[in-house]
């Protein structure tokens, strides 16, 4: 069993003397071995030896993504390149992908990481999982696959696509857990209704949604949708993939592996460190990474830091719901809008699906937002009366989050796109011509 009761529940004074080692070690091994690094030490007269406490980790400088793209692809490496025996990459939609090289030891605790957060959640070596996420240079998939076999569970690795043929499996193979994003385990139930099979009556009993942003309205739905525990998890690419942070069985906050990764909260515009419970930009640093070991991070990612013991019994800070990211943030008429905002309105609105469309224009010199949302019922678009008061509901209540008005379109059931990987709802065409 990965239940690393020791680290898991160690003293808050025990953890830091262990993260503060680690981190001496790594500032050591950077300044040393990555160029890049040693440059921007030197640039600014700190050296190694300048880091006596944990207190001293924000006078180092962070390093945000562009960094690895302007040190792309290996010049962030720590370790020769024939040490590296697996390499990921971000999807490099604008310009060059992010890229990480990863030694044999940072794989085994990967594996291990991802081993230990799934256990959190429920998940046992019996458990058969089924793996939706896609394959390749992302780290999804392969984290949750080496990371479940670790435990010993039986992995089914589909992928993404072929959505009919994932829920026959399912089904034939008994599978117990899922693992995909949200928008696409949603995908997946609607499309099983449609072949006749009710979502609840199969096998499933936990869900490991990760790899985009999801509200609690979202995943009570799928709950409700698959009969099953929805719990999400956190990573990214550039810090290690999946498994650094996870939900544990009492979904009250994430738990962060603050062996591996030391978090911060910051004040996404002046860089300042925020006190706990306070919301911000998250920051993090690896603290036993071989391969491409990284210094204060910016993910970009808001969120919130919790010290205080979980009701599980972990002892390791906790992390709230990514609210949005500070790049995915709309600013329309001048107001700062997440798109979970919406999506938290909408799920709590029964006469409309899970499916939205949202569209920012321009008009007259003016920001105009639009949203298309599909119906639950296509009857309800037959009733003139029924349809213009669902949207002045939904108008009015968007209104009160989000403190502007925003034009609603309600449309068809089955007409709005759907998503195996990530969703992407955002349309902003304001930079158009």
């Amino acid at each position: 069993m990965f239940w690393a009761k020791e680290i898991e529940c160690m003293s808050r004074k025990g953890l830091e003397e262990l993260q503060l080692i680690r981190l001496q070690n790594t500032v050591s091994r950077v300044y040393e071995t990555v160029p890049f690094y040693r440059r921007r030490f030197d640039s600014m007269g700190l050296k190694p030896e300048h880091i006596k406490s944990l207190k001293d980790l924000k006078e180092i400088p962070f390093t945000v993504k562009d960094d690895l793209r302007t040190n792309y692809p290996y010049g962030l490496l720590a370790v020769p390149i024939e040490k590296i025996v697996r390499l990921h990459a971000s999807s490099g939609t604008t310009g060059k992908p992010t890229v990480v090289g990863y030694t044999k030891g940072d794989l085994k605790i990967w594996s291990e990481l991802v081993a230990r957060m799934v256990v959190e959640t429920g998940v046992r070596k019996e458990d058969i999982a089924q793996i939706s996420f896609g394959y390749g240079l992302f780290t999804g998939a392969f984290g949750l696959h080496y990371g479940l076999e670790r435990l010993g569970a039986t992995v089914v690795p589909i992928s993404t696509g072929n959505t009919e043929r994932q829920i026959m499996l399912m089904k034939d193979f008994g599978s117990t857990v899922l693992v995909s994003t949200p928008s696409y385990a949603m995908y997946m139930a609607e499309v099983a209704e449609q072949l006749g099979i009710d979502p609840s009556k199969l096998n499933l009993r936990i869900g490991l949604f990760g790899s985009e942003g999801s509200t609690e309205e979202m995943l009570a739905q799928l709950e409700k949708k698959w009969g099953i525990l929805a719990t999400e998890n956190y990573g990214l690419s550039e810090v290690m993939g999946p498994g650094i942070s996870g939900d544990c069985h009492m979904r009250c906050g994430m738990h962060i592996a603050e062996d591996h990764f030391i978090p911060e909260i910051i004040d996404p515009k002046t860089g300042e460190t925020l006190p706990p419970g306070v919301e911000g930009e998250l920051v993090l640093t690896t603290i036993t990474k071989e391969g491409l070991p990284i210094l204060r991070y910016r993910t970009r990612d808001i969120t919130s830091l919790n010290y205080e013991p979980c009701p599980c019994g972990r002892t390791l800070v906790r992390m709230s719901k990514v609210q949005g990211r500070t790049d995915d943030m709309l600013i329309i008429k001048g107001v700062n809008v997440f798109p979970s905002q919406i999506e938290s309105v909408l799920m709590g609105i029964k006469e409309v699906g899970p499916h939205y469309e949202i569209i920012i224009k321009r008009e007259n010199y003016l920001d105009v937002l639009e949203i298309n949302i599909e119906v639950s019922d296509a009857a309800l678009l037959e009733r003139f009366s029924d349809l213009e008061n669902l949207k002045n509901k939904i108008r009015c209540e968007l209104k009160t989050v989000l403190q502007i008005d925003a034009k609603v379109n309600l449309v068809e059931p089955q007409t709005l796109k759907r998503f195996e990987g990530k969703a992407k709802r955002v349309i902003d065409m304001r930079a158009k011509k």
